[in-house]
């Protein structure tokens, strides 16, 4: 059939649509109805940030439901085989003026399927959108227009509605994530405020009906503090929110302390639920908080002629400056998905690093190539993918010159696609952890470490980019009573500096402002000017290195309880060295809170003399001798400890934990060591033990007589040589695998098939380089080959050298603890800092350096 009788016109274009059903039964055993639980992507291609409004659109398989950008369509049909895509556009046009004065065009499908943001830098009055969707066969690229409900077949049909229809894949169903679940409250429109000239303070804050200064609400009808109830989340109260209530009827409040410039939590009490107020901004500005600035002033407007106060907020995203956009390779910047800066400032920090851009850039086209058959669920495919759109330019273009905006929208507007949305990717890489799958604020330090365990446990042959971070720190514990020592050695990946509060040095200056502050917090003023306190760098550093009292030691040299003491000194020294000052601690309610401290960063760093010197002349070691295991009294209990049954082990959480990748008798002793108290403090516990010689061998109890293994505990019986089950060998090597391959591939995934081929097309190379300690790697992606094939199995792999470095970016947080606020990071390239805030990436013209909560240094060439 030739493609011109699909498209021609008139009587042509008929007899073309009653062969469409002929066209398509060759592919009706390819096309697939989603069902539920499938997931459906059709707002974002796997491999890059290409979409239904990007000039190329996107295709939609119908039989995956993955969707692809043009660039990327064509390997998933070579891949597959699969031909038959839903291809998706959505086009900006421009509105017809009519005589009612704005006729509107008519739309080319009835049906909005599109779920996507529109474009902000469009006048909404005169640009409207229209979207097309139509089935597109490969490889001869046959169009099918839909909607076709009277020439296709109902399967096909009922496909494509299904797909139209679907909602997105990303739509939260964790009840933990009420976020994405509030409602616009019925209110938040017509709202009555009382002008009364009530204004709120930013601090101070006590109920009006009696003494209580924690877990307050602003009523936003009249102004009024008043005390919650435990109703809303946990917190105590006497309820006189609630009362008021009642008593006033004023449905609508905020909880004060969670106002930033992302939102505030909203409470109406006439719907009962937590809500969103679309307007809270001008809510709030009528008692005199300007939320987006975090500003209050006593009048409850910003007096030009009145210096106003500098908040933290305002320091760190340089606001009051003005800031020159960036564009191009490398100042792409991210869309801000609800408290997910945090992820932003990582990434953004991350693949500033050449070793991580060799890594998974350099290698996009082997990546892409060898990436399973759902890219969305492979870390190094994502990593890819998020790389390359930071590096490439490709969503990091100017806009278009003035004068050429109003010729370019009349012929056809293309959009600028300015910025990437990690979607995707935080859905992967969030996925089964308890607190980054959520919508809540993170600590970037902590999500920083776990994305380094991604890496770690995704390795790309033999190339790992986390090598650059990994460094070993020597452990000098000594008995205070006997001055014996022991010298032990552990992995980390940045170095944690206490804030030495302390050493302060404009105490007088911080002495004066706490009285001001109580003085205006009694007269209900707004508080006076901050003051900061002045943290010397070197006294954090020379805090650091201070030996700490070790709780609860036991000496072996006294075979009893005593007082010990520890120090730690790095063994080597990182590439890249990661320095995170712990202005985070915990208050007496237990609630996260930080220390609003300025430390004098330098630029240069030298720590050569925190090298670590090993047992030195003198010194005597402590014996290695176990703490003695406490024995029953009773003699039938002595006899049965050697026989005991193997202690309890929650198999729920292990195998969790088994289908994050990690080895199975390293989950099994995660959970035992921690108590059973589940996956997630179990996960802590590999991630602070993984890089110790022993932590996949099995579980050994003092007092318990052998090892405990999963043996018969619905795992799966493994033989003593740990081989594979042969009839899943003899499966997967049925499908055109290597025996070695299959094997190697099922001992790597504890004996899940479903992992096993996920992870022989995710792991290309011959059995023969995988085995190899020191695989060989292109020169140009692995410069330091000779430093890991010396590590080989040895121990953990490092790159030492010198102890001077050179600060390239830090990471900042604005907020009062980890549990709230906002994350920007800072970034020094080609000679110059850049700001990197979620979409908005700027020339900086005063990075505020001494604020920074994650500093990043580079080693200096020596």
């Amino acid at each position: 059939m030739q493609r011109a009788a699909l498209f021609g016109s008139g009587r042509d274009a008929q007899m073309a649509a009653g062969d469409l059903g002929e066209l398509l039964v060759p592919y009706m055993p390819t096309i697939r109805v989603p069902k539920s639980g499938d997931r459906v992507y059709k707002t974002e291609c796997a491999f890059s940030y290409e979409s239904p409004g990007s000039e190329g659109g996107l295709y939609v398989c119908m039989n995956t439901f993955l969707g692809f950008g043009r660039e990327h369509v064509e390997r998933h049909y070579r891949k597959t085989g699969q031909c038959v895509y839903m291809h998706l556009k959505r086009h900006v046009i421009e509105k017809v003026p009519g005589a009612s004065g704005g006729a509107l065009p008519k739309m080319r499908n009835a049906m909005q399927f599109l779920d996507l943001e529109t474009n902000g830098d469009l006048n909404n009055d005169d640009f409207e959108y229209e979207d097309e969707a139509k089935l597109v066969i490969f490889p001869d690229h046959y169009e099918i227009p839909l909607p076709n409900i009277e020439e296709l077949p109902a399967l096909v049909t009922i496909a494509c509605d299904a797909v139209l229809s679907s909602k997105s894949p990303y739509r939260k169903q964790d009840p933990d994530s009420w976020e994405e679940e509030l409602q616009v409250s019925k209110h938040a429109k017509t709202l009555v405020q009382i002008d009364n000239g009530v204004r709120i303070p930013p601090s101070g804050w006590k109920c009006s009906k009696c003494d209580l200064r924690e877990n307050l609400w602003l009523n936003l009808t009249d102004g009024s503090v008043l005390c919650g109830k435990w109703f809303f989340d946990g917190s105590g109260g006497n309820g006189h929110a609630l009362e008021h209530y009642k008593e006033m009827g004023y449905p609508l409040a905020v909880k004060l302390g969670t106002i930033t410039p992302d939102g505030a939590d909203v409470y109406s009490f006439d719907e009962e639920e937590a809500v969103l107020d679309p307007h809270i901004a001008k809510h709030l500005a009528h008692f005199g908080i300007d939320m987006l600035q975090m500003h209050v002033t006593e009048n409850g407007l910003r007096d030009n002629n009145i210096k106003p106060r500098v908040s933290e907020w305002e320091v760190i995203q340089e606001s009051g400056v003005k800031l020159k956009p960036m564009y191009g390779p490398g100042y792409t910047g991210m869309k801000n998905l609800g408290n997910s800066c945090y992820l932003s400032a990582v990434l953004q920090t991350i693949f500033s690093i050449p070793e991580f851009q060799r890594a998974y850039v350099g290698n996009l086209p082997r990546i892409f190539d060898y990436s399973p058959l759902d890219p969305t669920q492979d870390f190094n495919t994502q990593m890819a993918k998020l790389g390359h759109g930071l590096l490439s330019g490709q969503y990091s273009k100017p806009p278009m010159k003035s004068e050429l905006i109003e010729q370019v929208m009349k012929e056809e507007h293309k959009p600028q696609h300015n910025g990437i949305s990690p979607l995707m990717f935080k859905a992967f890489v969030s996925k089964g952890h308890p607190e980054f799958s959520s919508n809540r604020q993170q600590d970037a330090q902590e999500f920083f470490l776990h994305l380094i365990n991604l890496v770690e446990r995704n390795r790309i042959g033999s190339e790992n980019p986390s090598d650059v971070f990994r460094f070993l720190v020597e452990e000098r514990t000594q008995c205070c009573q006997s001055r014996k020592v022991r010298y032990t050695e552990r992995v980390d990946y940045l170095m944690q500096l206490p804030v030495a509060m302390e050493a302060a040095t404009n105490k007088d200056e911080l002495i004066a402002y706490e009285l001001k502050r109580r003085e205006a917090e009694a007269a209900r003023r707004p508080p006076p000017e901050l003051v900061r306190a002045k943290i010397p760098f070197s006294a954090c550093l020379q805090a650091f290195s201070e030996p700490e009292n070790v709780e609860d030691f036991w000496s072996s040299a006294l075979q009893a309880k005593s007082a010990g003491v520890k120090t730690s000194r790095f063994a080597s020294f990182p590439e890249y060295l990661v320095v995170q000052i712990k202005k985070f601690t915990f208050g007496l309610d237990w609630i996260p809170q930080k220390l609003d401290v300025s430390v004098d960063m330098p630029d240069l760093l030298d720590i050569n003399h925190l090298r670590a010197t090993g047992l030195q002349p003198g010194e005597e070691e402590l014996p290695d001798i176990a703490p003695p295991i406490i024995i029953p009294d009773d003699p039938k209990d002595r006899m049965m400890n050697h026989f005991m049954e193997p202690p309890d082990i929650d198999e729920s959480s292990v195998m969790q934990l088994a289908e994050m990748g990690f080895p199975l008798e390293a989950c099994r002793k995660a959970v035992y060591y921690t108590g059973n108290m589940g996956a997630e403090v179990a996960f802590n516990w590999i991630i602070a033990h993984m890089e110790e010689p022993d932590f996949a061998e099995p579980l050994a109890i003092p007092g318990y007589g052998g090892v405990v293994s999963a043996g018969a505990a619905g795992l799966g019986a493994i033989g003593l040589d740990n081989q594979p089950p042969e009839e899943m060998v003899a499966l997967i090597t049925s499908m055109g695998f290597q025996r070695n391959v299959a094997i190697q591939a099922l001992k790597a995934t504890n004996n899940n098939l479903e992992h096993a081929l996920d992870w022989i097309f995710s792991h290309p190379e011959p059995e023969e380089e995988s085995e190899s300690a020191s695989d060989v790697m292109d020169v140009e992606n692995n410069a330091n080959a000779n430093i890991l094939a010396e590590a080989g199995s040895e121990g953990p792999r490092i790159k030492d050298g010198s102890g001077r470095y050179e600060l390239f970016g830090f990471i900042s947080h604005m907020g009062t603890s980890t549990m709230s606020g906002h994350y920007v990071s800072h970034l020094k390239k080609e000679g110059r800092w850049v700001i990197y805030n979620d979409l908005k990436v700027c020339a900086s013209e005063r990075p505020p350096r001494d604020l920074g909560y994650i500093y990043f240094y580079r080693r200096i060439p020596s």
